[in-house]
């Protein structure tokens, strides 16, 4: 590795002075550009420089099948699925039009998915069955302040009554007893009856304490003198006898200003056989922005996500059984920033690195540390540097997964800050008192890098850019690699196309990775025209893929249990160093808790190779994997598939 990287730095010393002497004679800025992309596209097409640094390919689909891609996610047919729902277009959201793709990328073909809800800002992730499990989305678009015309807000309603709940429709009118304004609710809500509270040592009976719903409201008209500036008590309208004195309305400010994004609670598993969307039990909470992450014992966790009232949810988190396809609220109740980056761990308790992607408290949430579900306890992990930039930040698991370290990339201030970070920080969870160090640094502050693990243990990371959506052209029109054992980063070749907010990146079964998106609020250095959201996909070629023949890999079984062993044909047996199972990407919002690279011990014997599967099933989860080979020289197979029952 060493000589490698000696041989990389001499290389790009010659080939700088190269540059600069037959620039030296040319005779102008046209000349001099056009000289300089024509030397640039001889360089990184020799074959000696795609071996160091790989090659970067751009893959522009039929316009008739563009669409601003949000989420992606590797199926276990090898094909991706693209989801952008609305897109982040007003327009699309309010004529419906959601959208979905999936795109094969051997035979290079593109399929239209009919998408049964606005799934933009969705959460998700693979199931055992193969499935990919969606939950969350979008039931209004954010208004800024000025945009709002109606005042609006929260009304939480109360139910006195002990002996039944109540539902009030969509379009309830609720009387402010001391304002005298009138406002209008979106949605239904279903008001739990009140509960009788007794003394326990006496066991007389003390008193009811109501039962609470809460629904969005705003005003019948538009116009400044329709908002509220205090808490008032609101009457419901249309209610008569025990109901009218039971039910009653509670409302702080009901303005005009700023109306965050509303959730949904629609969930859906997409099989990749169909090719089609399952409708399931809906969450108990309306989620935008959640994240969903595999427990121990096969279930899905789903935490954080706006609510329907554009509201952070109040750390009321719930599990999903694949089983039964419903959900449940956990126990206990904690909170957490909107997508933040939580990984199972091999001790079945959840790591949280601090990563997020934006709403939420400052101070609420934003520690890293371990959580244990089922206690509810939580132990904070110190030593992280900027630790006030973790917004944007991604955080990958590096491999092999068996050594449980943690590496988190950059990130920015909360909000909109103009401050980024360079640095990563790595912590070993396996230590007898994890702390975070830092790792390599990056050469500039870096929002939303994007991380993919490679079977021969790099991490490939790319992209980002300095400010808060790309602001001010600061896309980082750079890529490198990270040395797991010499913890370094390699640079290697520049990507062609910016990539900021709304991006992401995903392993192929072939080795090379995919990037999608971005979404620019403008398209200029002094932030005047109104950014394009990209929809080119980009096609990284690592360097292995340059350096000879890949190994062979075929036959065996499709379904290895843990602890189980498998067999499959190599006629490069006799090379392989390293067998890897890559769990595949669900990407989106610099956020992939799917992803991880485990180790197997193998034996090889003639042509033939046989692993054998990890007992641990925190480590191995239920479902479907890409398995890898790879040679001495770091050359991978390509993968096959094969699924842990």
């Amino acid at each position: 590795m060493k000589d490698r990287a000696g041989r990389r730095r001499a290389r790009r010393i010659a080939i700088g002075t190269a540059v600069v002497v037959a620039l030296a004679g040319m005779n102008g800025p046209w000349l001099y550009r056009f000289g300089s992309e024509k030397y640039h596209q001889y360089r990184i097409n020799k074959p000696e420089y795609k071996a160091e640094n790989g090659h970067w390919d751009i893959v522009e689909f039929p316009e008739e099948y563009r669409q601003n891609t949000i989420h992606a996610a590797l199926l276990r047919t090898g094909k991706v699925l693209l989801v952008a729902g609305s897109g982040n277009n007003q327009d699309n959201f309010d004529a419906k039009k959601y959208d979905t793709r999936i795109w094969d990328p051997v035979k290079g073909t593109v399929k239209k998915v009919p998408t049964p809800t606005d799934l933009f800002c969705t959460g998700h992730t693979q199931l055992a069955n193969g499935n990919l499990l969606i939950a969350g989305g979008t039931k209004r678009y954010e208004k800024l302040k000025g945009d709002v015309k109606k005042a609006g807000g929260l009304m939480i309603v109360h139910n006195e009554n002990p002996d039944k709940p109540i539902t009030l429709p969509a379009g309830t009118k609720f009387t402010g007893r001391q304002n005298g304004r009138t406002f209008v609710s979106k949605d239904p809500v279903l008001v739990p009856r009140a509960k009788k509270v007794f003394d326990p040592a006496t066991g007389a009976f003390l008193r009811n304490d109501p039962g609470l719903g809460r629904i969005y409201v705003e005003a019948q008209k538009e116009g400044a003198r329709y908002e509220t500036g205090t808490q008032d008590n609101y009457r419901v309208q249309g209610l008569s006898g025990a109901d009218a004195r039971n039910t009653y309305g509670m409302a702080q400010k009901l303005a005009l200003d700023k109306k965050d994004f509303q959730g949904i609670r629609d969930a859906y598993e997409f099989d990749p056989v169909a090719e089609k969307y399952i409708k399931v039990d809906p969450m108990k909470e309306a989620r935008w922005y959640p994240t969903l992450t595999t427990l121990s014992d096969g279930r899905i966790l789903s935490v954080s996500g706006l609510d329907d009232i554009g509201q952070l949810v109040p750390g009321k988190n719930e599990v999903y059984d694949p089983e039964t396809r419903t959900w449940e609220y956990t126990d206990k109740v904690r909170q957490f920033p909107t997508y933040p980056a939580l990984f199972l761990m091999q001790n079945g308790r959840i790591f949280y690195s601090g990563s997020n992607a934006g709403y939420g408290p400052d101070d609420v949430g934003r520690d890293p540390g371990v959580w244990d579900v089922d206690t509810n306890t939580f132990t904070k992990i110190p030593g992280l540097s900027d630790p006030k930039l973790l917004e944007t930040s991604a955080t990958v698991l590096l491999p092999p997964a068996q050594d449980e370290k943690y590496m988190v990339i950059g990130g920015g201030g909360v909000g909109e800050s103009r401050r980024s970070s360079e640095k990563t920080r790595i912590v070993d969870l396996k230590a007898d008192e994890p702390r975070f160090v830092d790792g390599p640094s990056l050469e500039k502050g870096t929002r939303y890098p994007q991380a993919s693990v490679l079977p021969d243990d790099s991490v490939l990371v790319s992209g980002g850019s300095q400010d808060y959506r790309g602001r001010g052209r600061s896309d980082i029109l750079q890529a490198r690699l990270y040395d797991t054992e010499r913890n370094v980063f390699e640079r290697v070749a520049d990507p062609l196309v910016g990539r900021n907010y709304h991006s992401g990146s995903v392993l192929l079964p072939d080795g090379r990775v995919m990037f999608f998106g971005s979404d620019s609020l403008f398209a200029d250095r002094a932030n005047t025209k109104p950014g394009e959201f990209e929809q080119r996909i980009e096609i990284y070629t690592p360097p292995y893929l340059y350096r000879g023949e890949r190994p062979s890999l075929s036959g065996g079984p499709q379904t290895i249990a843990r602890g189980g062993t498998g067999t499959f044909t190599s006629a490069d047996a006799s090379s392989v160093q390293k067998v890897r199972l890559i769990r595949p990407s669900a990407s989106t919002h610099v956020t992939d808790v799917d992803q991880r690279s485990v180790a197997l011990d193998f034996e090889t014997a003639g042509d033939k190779v046989t692993v054998t599967m990890p007992r641990n099933r925190n480590l191995v989860q239920s479902g479907w994997y890409m398995l890898f080979v790879t040679d001495a020289d770091g050359v991978p197979s390509k993968a096959q598939w094969v699924r842990v029952p």
